[in-house]
Parts: structure tokens; sequence; C-alpha cells
């Protein structure tokens, strides 16, 4: 973890010294600002897959309950319901998707990759029935920026995801549920020996992963004077990078919140310092597919080592 936290700072000094030298007008606020405000929605997400990595298991249907919240927001808004009570329903809507996903994987014993598999289909192709594929348009005012003007709402935005973030870090390291989500991701069976709730834990990480999901979709619908009903593509793959990025084992029972947050801050300045630098926008996917591939070659060489490690030493 370490050899790939010391790998992705390497990456931004390499970045950094590159734009500072070629584009500098990268590092103006209102760029990063701009940044900051569009992945907010992104780093809520990553933080509901980290508890979920952590546990042991993955969700791949967050893209597509991305959307469905997105749009459940967009209805509840354009019908005159009051923004607090929009985000209430709308991480309802997101706590049903997720638990869901959980009582599949906890009680029936269903592979969690084919659980949420089957839930991203299913939420797309309901989504494209009830849509019909149209947007949601002619949003009330008080909706957009949750009723503040832009700058105001911008603010409002970093700081609603600041404050999800710190609440999450803080639990995972200095509470019991906390630990139990790093036991069970570890250890199953010792986790169960241990007495904890096994089923349990797992089904409450899938529900609030659909509850940070439904909140992000909320987020980032609030941006817009409409809603896409194709929203959230390819926020899985997002998501996940983040957390493995950050240097979670995939695995499950290893990686931190700041890990995810330095992985996001990566996924994030990309794109942008892509079009800065005059380079097509293609290489994106491909630069995050090196970094990726680098970060899990990194973490089988350390484990490869510590391995090593231990035989020697035995």
């Amino acid at each position: 973890m370490r050899q790939r936290a010391t790998a992705i700072a390497i990456f931004w000094a390499v970045l950094v010294a590159v734009l500072a030298f070629r584009a500098p007008a990268f590092f103006e606020f209102a760029n990063l600002r701009d940044i900051a405000v569009v992945n907010a929605p992104a780093l809520l997400v990553a933080i509901g897959m980290t508890l979920v990595i952590l546990a042991g298991e993955i969700d791949v249907s967050v893209g597509s309950q991305f959307a469905v919240a997105s749009v459940v927001a967009g209805t509840l808004a354009k019908a005159g319901v009051p923004l607090p009570l929009t985000a209430l329903l709308t991480a309802l809507a997101g706590a049903c998707f997720g638990a869901l996903n959980g009582a599949l994987v906890s009680w029936l014993g269903v592979p969690s990759i084919v659980a949420t598999l089957a839930a991203m289909a299913f939420c797309r192709e309901l989504l494209r029935w009830v849509t019909q594929g149209a947007w949601v348009e002619g949003l009330p005012a008080d909706f957009q920026w949750m009723g503040l003007s832009q700058p105001h709402g911008e603010l409002a935005i970093l700081l609603l995801a600041a404050t999800i973030f710190a609440a999450f870090a803080w639990t995972l390291r200095h509470s019991q549920a906390g630990r139990a989500v790093y036991a069970v991701g570890s250890s199953r069976e010792s986790a169960r020996l241990a007495g904890l709730p096994v089923g349990g834990i797992t089904l409450a990480v899938f529900i609030l992963m659909g509850v940070l999901t439904a909140l992000a979709g909320v987020l980032d619908s609030v941006r817009f004077s409409q809603v896409q009903s194709s929203a959230g593509a390819g926020l899985e793959l997002k998501a996940i990078s983040a957390v493995v990025i950050g240097g979670a084992a995939i695995t499950g029972g290893r990686g931190t919140l700041w890990g995810t947050l330095l992985g996001a801050s990566v996924l994030a300045v990309i794109a942008p310092a892509l079009t800065f630098l005059g380079i097509n926008a293609f290489w994106e996917k491909a630069i995050q597919g090196a970094i990726i591939l680098g970060a899990i070659v990194l973490d089988r060489l350390s484990a490869r080592r510590s391995g090593s490690g231990d035989k020697h030493a035995g």
C-alpha cells in the first residue's frame, strides 16, 4: 500500500510539473473549483464503493442506481416536493436498491458481481421503459443549485461532500462498526467465529452504497436545469478505480477512505489535464487503465515480497 501511495505521489508530481510548464492556466481557481464540483458526486459513490470492497464485495450497479436516483430526484422536484424531502425520498429509494443487492448477497449467497450485474441491467431497462428515454425537464428554480446562486450552490455541494466524507472517514477508522467491516473483508469465517453478524454487515454496506449513490444523484442533478435518463454511465468503473488506485485490496480487508480520496482526485484531473495540454480526450480511458494496472501490479509485487519475507523468517 505504501508503494502504491508513493507511485501515485510520483504521478502527481510529474503531472503537476508538466501542467505548470505547459498549461499554467490549469491551476486557476475557477478551473480547480469546477473540477471539484463536477467530481463531488462521484466521490460519494466512491465512499460507498470503499465500504463494499473493504467488506470483500463489489457493486457494478452504481451507475444504474445513480441514473434512477437522478430521475427520481428530478421528478419529485418537478412535482413541487421541497428539496430536503426530495433528498430524503431519493435516499430511501437508494437504500431499497442497496438492500435488494445486499439481501441477494448476504441471505441468498449470490456472488456480488452476479447480483449487482443483474441489478445494473434491471435498473437501466426499468428506467428506459419508464422514461422512454426522455429527460426530466422543467425543473423548478429552487431545485437548481439548491435555490442558491451558482457560486453559493457550488460551495454547498463541496461542503456537503466534504462533511459526508469526513463523517465516514472518522467512523471507518475509529468506530467498532468500521473495524467490523475490515474484519469481514479480511476473513468472513474468522469474523463469524468472533461473533460478528457477517450477513448483517454485508447488508449494511450495500444499503449505505445505495444511499450514498442516491445522494450523489441529487447533488449532481441540482447542477442542471434537466436530468438525463442516461446519467451515470461508466460511474461504476470510476468508483472502483478510485478505490483500487487509492490502495485498497480488491479482495477486501485493506484500504482507507483517504486513499480513495487520493485515487478519486487522480481520476478527476486526467480529462481536464489532457484538454489543457491539447491531447486527444480519447487517451483518458487508456491512461486510467494504465494507472489501475500499475496499481494492481505494485500490489501483487508487494504481496509476493511480503510472502517471501514471511517464508524466509519462518
